[in-house]
């Protein structure tokens, strides 16, 4: 028998979602799909929230943030490389919903309905942001207030506004707005 992990029940979670199409597959399926009992979830996650929340973050980390590719070397202006970060973000997004719809919408229905799940989720894109421009701020509020300035692009309740002729345009002129007072 393999061993079971986080790990492996977040993959056997997100197969399971993909295969049912729908964003609440049941403990009990995941745990005859790992061929383990239901209690056995209980020793890896103290909740069905929590384990939630972890294949949430996982989605988020594989389809939006390991996708953004910049070379912090390459820039000496912290406003340039926060701009162009949040423009790769933004793409993230973008790129998972128009790649995959049905799991993009599956994956982020959970985290829309509920805001500390989303601010759980975002907690490590708001800790990027915070190296970037140096703030050192324990509980990231400034890099929480620039995310949430771009909810137009990066909240799925606005995805069907992604693919308009003028999104760069839009993304601009929001960056116009904020970016002095970054």
């Amino acid at each position: 028998m393999a061993k079971i992990t986080q790990e492996k029940i977040i993959e056997t979670a997100e197969s399971l979602i993909a295969e049912t199409h729908a964003s609440e597959v049941t403990l009990s399926q995941i745990s005859d799909k790992l061929g383990i009992t239901h209690a056995a979830l209980y020793k890896h996650f103290k909740s069905k929230q929590q384990l939630w929340e972890a294949v949430a973050d996982n989605w988020f980390n594989k389809n939006i943030l390991d996708q953004i590719n910049i070379d912090i070397s390459n820039y000496h202006d912290q406003r340039q490389l926060l701009h162009d970060w949040l423009w790769e973000f933004a793409n993230a997004k973008k790129k998972a919903y128009n790649d995959d719809p049905q799991m993009f919408a599956l994956n982020t229905r959970y985290v829309d309905s509920q805001p500390l799940v989303l601010q759980n989720v975002l907690w490590s894109s708001y800790k990027i942001i915070d190296q970037f421009m140096s703030y050192h701020d324990t509980n990231y509020e400034r890099a929480e207030a620039i995310l949430s300035a771009f909810t137009v692009f990066n909240l799925p309740t606005f995805a069907a506004t992604w693919n308009l002729p003028n999104y760069h345009e839009r993304f601009e002129q929001l960056w116009q707005l904020i970016e002095h007072g970054v």
